[in-house]
């Protein structure tokens, strides 16, 4: 009989081989996914908003909780569907219902942005009952792997242990009105719980048999997403300049936005990230943790083009400068983890490395000094659009041996 013919009987969650030939990512995961445009979308525009309206510190704490909010939801499913996914009735079923509340939680993101920036209590009822049902479904999942995965059962155990902590406290202090500031510090508290989880059941109670290359070819998937605010972005900004037809603006402006979208997918794509979790497994948490300041700062970029569009139309509180820092700002902190991330995690240090960083500053501090003489904000963003590009130039021509060598050194 066919695959695709074959009935999703309910099966043994007994583990997925970690060195499985040809694992990629099943449709159900891409689906999965695309509930995360919407809530990485919602971000993105509320941080524009924010930003426009002159709400700096506000919403960059806001975004910066909504980031984390987002990306750990997608994380913890990551990492177990990599291990566990047996792609029968139950599986499917339980991660729709995730893909519910993660909807449920960008619904309340709107509420959670206006409630930081008016300085009261933390309006996150509608995020944290979202996350009750993500998490309680994710809790379902790792029972269900532990009762049949007998050899794994303590990692399997201890995330369903820390989960459920972690989320009481989310709701505690979603039900308690407690100040912003107070709330957020007492947040700590159930963050180091929800990372410190998976690290003691991956390194002192066995471990789950996640796949190495699945998981880089996942991340990357959420890069592409990610990048795609990027690309909104720009076609807002170039809905706000082509009510006059097509101009050397809108064209510049275009140049600029997709140039920066396309220099941060080459410059990302340029690491085998497959092969150094396959070699490195010991640095899957730095890997895959970093990766959340990389995916707040993609989305960020996208929320700065968007910042531009307001101020194009005259709808922005920033001036020229702040305007171009709502895009260069996040440029730099994605190029700056993508740097300390591929150093970690490969244990290598290379000078070569801190010429382009060097090179890099160049575009990021011209576009910001063009700004601050009333240079026009297109050709500021044109500037500010060659950045990633110094990166995948160096890559091109010197950069690729020197992963290349490190990569040798990874492998012996």
């Amino acid at each position: 009989m066919a695959e695709s013919a074959v009935a999703h009987r309910k099966q043994r969650m007994t583990g997925r081989d970690p060195h499985e030939q040809h694992r990629v990512a099943t449709p159900l995961e891409l689906l999965f996914d695309l509930t995360f445009v919407v809530a990485f979308g919602t971000a993105a525009n509320e941080l524009a908003h924010g930003l426009a309206e002159d709400h700096i510190g506000a919403g960059i704490v806001a975004f910066c909780f909504a980031t984390f909010a987002i990306s750990w939801a997608w994380i913890n499913f990551t990492w177990f569907a990599s291990a566990y996914d047996t792609d029968d009735w139950i599986y499917r079923l339980t991660t729709m219902l995730q893909m519910v509340g993660v909807l449920v939680l960008a619904l309340g993101l709107h509420a959670m942005f206006t409630s930081v920036h008016e300085g009261e209590t933390l309006d996150n009822d509608v995020m944290v009952w979202g996350y009750v049902v993500m998490r309680l479904a994710m809790v379902f999942q790792w029972l269900r792997a532990g009762r049949h995965d007998a050899s794994r059962a303590p990692a399997c155990r201890t995330y369903v242990v820390t989960i459920l902590i972690a989320q009481v406290l989310w709701c505690v202090l979603a039900l308690i009105d407690l100040p912003v500031g107070t709330t957020f510090a007492l947040m700590v508290i159930p963050f180091l719980i929800e990372i410190g989880g998976p690290a003691y059941a991956e390194t002192r109670r066995g471990g789950t048999p996640w796949h190495a290359h699945h998981v880089a070819e996942r991340y990357g998937l959420m890069v592409i997403i990610t990048l795609g605010e990027g690309m909104i972005g720009t076609m807002v900004s170039l809905t706000a300049l082509s009510e006059d037809g097509v101009t050397v603006d809108v064209a510049l402006l275009a140049f600029a936005g997709t140039a920066l979208t396309f220099g941060i997918w080459w410059m990302y794509f340029g690491v085998p990230h497959g092969e150094i979790l396959h070699a490195r497994r010991e640095s899957s948490f730095v890997w895959g943790y970093g990766h959340m300041v990389l995916f707040g700062g993609i989305v960020a970029i996208g929320a700065g083009l968007h910042v531009a569009a307001y101020y194009l139309e005259h709808h922005s509180k920033l001036g020229l400068t702040g305007s171009v820092l709502t895009v260069a700002l996040p440029v730099a902190i994605v190029v700056v983890g993508y740097y300390l991330l591929y150093s970690v995690t490969t244990r290598s240090a290379d000078a070569f490395h801190l010429l382009l960083l060097t090179l890099t500053a160049v575009p990021l501090v011209a576009a910001v000094l063009m700004a601050a003489a009333d240079v026009d904000i297109t050709w500021c963003l044109v500037a500010l659009s060659l950045a990633p590009w110094v990166t995948v130039v160096g890559y091109e021509t010197v950069g690729h041996r020197h992963i290349a060598a490190t990569m040798a050194t990874l492998t012996d």
